[in-house]
């Protein structure tokens, strides 16, 4: 029996931080923070920010992939503006194209998205030279220090920012509610990529302090960037001045420690619970901030959303590992998550110079192994935070006040003691959620299995049991819930959404894996068991209250989209992409043929491509999508010891909304070209090498696509023994194969809702 104590419930004070921290806009809308939460027009909006950076995207993309992130549950955008992608030579600018920093964020106003712009003069983010252009290596000035040059400069740079964004501030009614103000300052810099290799040059990580960071906010305000509240990265030491939002984050794998470190990657403490807004823990392990925690909300903007392979450190990324963190992140006293990043990307090209990524990095692709992939691919990370954001949004009053309460001894947990239970509690008034997490990076975890967990409440002990969880599994389980006004006293399940339909208040509740569902309610309840599709539903009764509850398994959970029909909740289950119009869905999938489920179950209309299928289950009605069927058969043809060239289908793109290209390699890198120019590449980390097609099936019409793969080499040598300069490398082994290329059609299908009154689904 593993214990809790919740007896010392103190109150904490909660209040608004003041001007410095609020906004409001041309409707009298306000947007602010306590020092617990974001509000907005007063009530408490957990926020789930997610990073998507415009110029790492065609902007052919942009709407789709905004759709993707709003129907993960992301509610603001946070965008890196890089100085590079916009001035690399002195003085002239481009916001065109994949560039075009308004119409991006009109695309996230018209989606109902907020936006935080990082705006910098230095952000990294893997960028050259951290996103600083290298006309300013040779200039008479230091970088990011308080002198008239590099102010001059960055006042420029701002200027052309704030002309982009005219109209678009949350104080004209646009979606812009935050800036951040450089980045890590005095914590981090990055290689001057013009020296890098010969005498690995880097930047100043800063000296100025407070100072330089107020001479940019303030600036940034002068030039007309005027937003409810300005942020600054706070881990590590960097400088986080009082009038600005200090925000955090977490990686568990880190590729920046192959710089010097040997050996495999270390278990890292990110999944070891903690309590990161309490007066009395004025740090704990890398959180150290400058602040008493308790003065600030505890908010992130870069949490391990995925991670970049650098040239160093190769390997897959655990999907598993984001929706844990996140985990970890709530009950350690966060109401405002932020991924990063979120959604890949491919790095534009430059002229002066072409590449812009750093030289650690692949030159041009920024996957990142995000939720949501470089061309729209969706991860199981995305799918299995969908639900916890639903959580989130519906849950939010309910949890945003709520204080944490760790087991004596949690925070010393060893990140490979695997058999030590993890757990922790957020709770007000008597009532509140347990988290419990059974995931930890770089490590094989075990199941738990029938674990109790007595939480010992003033006035009473609640006991959770018996408590079993799937290795790399997490859930949060709430106790003395009210549903509807009939107190639920536990629950081995995860609240996931709430609705209200015909009168009644539904839930629906996530089956976490390797847990058997229950329901324990205050006496005299009734309850009502009975199976559908894919779960239980139950109906609670307790005098004149009533409610009924769905439960749905993670496996199916994770492929569930909740949709939003004029202010009525419908679901959709599909293991594809679910992107809303104004009318209706479209399914984006791999598969000319599938299947999806909807509740209601008579939610969209039958069409030539959209069949209904009989069935007795009176909750979901099963649709059956079709698509012409396309057969896309490459012919390659190897042309050199690791050069191959594939030839493209005529009718590439025909009937189809992407063409992916899948390549399994053996080698070192993996490079692509059209006519010479490259197109893309990859690090070699043993999965699939994807690339994105649709924006070069023109020039595949008349080119093939050259694929080189730099080989790994064994007992490589360089023989620079002869008196005339000459330098030949020796190699003993190369290794550089091409072992498939597939290409997998993507199919888009659009199901349109029925016009009913009946349903609430009448289109307006």
């Amino acid at each position: 029996m593993y214990h809790l104590n919740l007896r010392d419930a103190g109150k904490r004070s909660i209040y608004p931080l003041g001007d410095q921290f609020a906004g409001i806009s041309p409707a009298g809308d306000t947007i602010d923070f306590t020092n617990y939460y974001l509000r907005k027009n007063g009530t408490p909006l957990f926020a789930v920010s997610g990073e998507f950076h415009f110029s790492r995207c065609e902007e052919i993309y942009w709407k789709d992939e905004l759709e993707k992130l709003k129907m993960c549950g992301i509610n603001i955008v946070s965008t890196y503006i890089f100085w590079n992608h916009h001035e690399e030579r002195e003085g002239e600018f481009c916001f065109a194209g994949r560039r075009n920093l308004r119409k991006f964020v009109q695309l996230c106003e018209e989606k109902g998205l907020s936006v935080i712009i990082r705006i910098g003069p230095f952000n990294h983010g893997e960028a050259r030279n951290g996103g600083l252009p290298d006309w300013l290596y040779g200039k008479p000035f230091e970088v990011r220090q308080i002198n008239e040059g590099f102010l001059r400069c960055t006042r420029r740079f701002y200027q052309e920012i704030s002309k982009q964004l005219t109209g678009l501030f949350y104080k004209d009614g646009g979606p812009v509610i935050g800036a951040q103000i450089d980045n890590e300052y005095q914590h981090s810099a990055a290689p001057w990529e013009m020296t890098t290799g010969a005498t690995d040059e880097w930047m100043a990580s800063g000296c100025d302090g407070e100072a330089y960071m107020y001479r940019l906010r303030d600036m940034a305000k002068e030039v007309g960037i005027e937003v409810p509240f300005y942020t600054c990265t706070a881990w590590g030491g960097a400088v986080t001045p009082e009038e600005m939002m200090p925000l955090w984050g977490g990686y568990s794998y880190r590729p920046w420690i192959f710089h010097s470190y040997k050996g495999e990657h270390p278990a890292t403490d990110e999944y070891i619970y903690s309590d990161f807004h309490n007066n009395e823990v004025s740090e704990s392990r890398e959180f150290k901030p400058r602040y008493l925690p308790e003065d600030r909300p505890y908010a992130c903007c870069e949490m391990g959303g995925g991670m970049l392979c650098t040239y160093n450190y190769r390997f897959q990324f655990a999907y598993k590992s984001v929706d844990a963190m996140a985990n970890i992140k709530i009950a350690s006293g966060c109401n405002f998550l932020g991924y990063y990043v979120f959604k890949g990307g491919t790095n534009p090209k430059g002229t002066a110079p072409e590449f812009l990524n750093e030289g650690q990095a692949p030159k041009l692709s920024y996957d990142y192994q995000a939720a949501v992939g470089e061309f729209g691919q969706l991860r199981e990370s995305y799918k299995r935070l969908k639900a916890l954001h639903g959580f989130t949004k519906e849950f939010a009053e309910e949890l945003c006040d709520t204080v944490t309460y760790l087991p004596e001894g949690a925070e010393a947990i060893s990140p490979l003691d695997l058999d030590t239970l993890r757990y922790a509690a957020r709770m007000k008034d008597g009532r509140g959620f347990l988290f419990i997490n059974n995931f930890q990076d770089h490590a094989v975890t075990r199941p738990k299995k029938d674990e109790y967990i007595a939480l010992h409440l003033a006035g009473e002990t609640i006991e959770f049991g018996p408590v079993s969880l799937a290795p790399d599994e997490n859930c949060i389980l709430p106790f003395n819930m009210n549903l509807n006004g009939i107190l639920l006293k536990y629950a081995l399940a995860q609240p996931a959404a709430r609705w209200a339909e015909e009168g009644i208040v539904r839930y629906l509740f996530l089956q976490p894996e390797g847990m058997e569902e229950k329901f324990v309610f205050e006496s005299g309840t009734v309850m009502e068991e009975e199976t559908h599709l894919y779960g239980r539903r139950y109906t609670v009764s307790r005098e004149d209250k009533k409610c009924i509850i769905y439960t749905i398994p993670r496996n199916i959970m994770n492929d569930l989209y909740q949709l939003d029909i004029n202010g009525r909740s419908a679901f959709v289950i599909t293991n594809a992409a679910v992107l809303c119009d104004r009318d209706g869905i479209r399914i984006e999938t791999s598969q000319n043929h599938t299947l999806i489920s909807a509740y209601p179950p008579d939610l969209f209309k039958e069409s030539a491509q959209v069949m209904q299928q009989k069935t007795s289950d009176e909750l979901w009605g099963i649709y059956e999508l079709s698509a012409p069927k396309k057969e896309l058969s490459p012919s390659v043809e190897q042309t050199g010891p690791t050069r191959y060239v594939v030839h493209m289908p005529a009718d590439l793109m025909s009937g189809l909304k992407e063409a992916v290209m899948e390549i399994e390699y053996e080698g070192d890198i993996g490079q692509a070209f059209i006519d010479g120019d490259m197109i893309h590449d990859n690090f070699c980390n043993g999965a699939p090498w994807e690339i994105g097609l649709k924006t070069y099936a023109d020039r595949l019409k008349d080119q093939p696509l050259t694929i080189y793969i730099t080989p790994l080499k064994k007992g490589a040598k360089v023989n620079a023994e002869s008196a005339m300069a000459g330098r030949t490398e020796v190699v003993e082994e190369e290794i550089g194969i091409l072992n498939r290329v597939n290409l997998k059609p993507v199919y888009e299908v659009k199901l349109t809702y029925k016009q009913e009154e009946k349903n609430g689904f009448r289109r307006v």
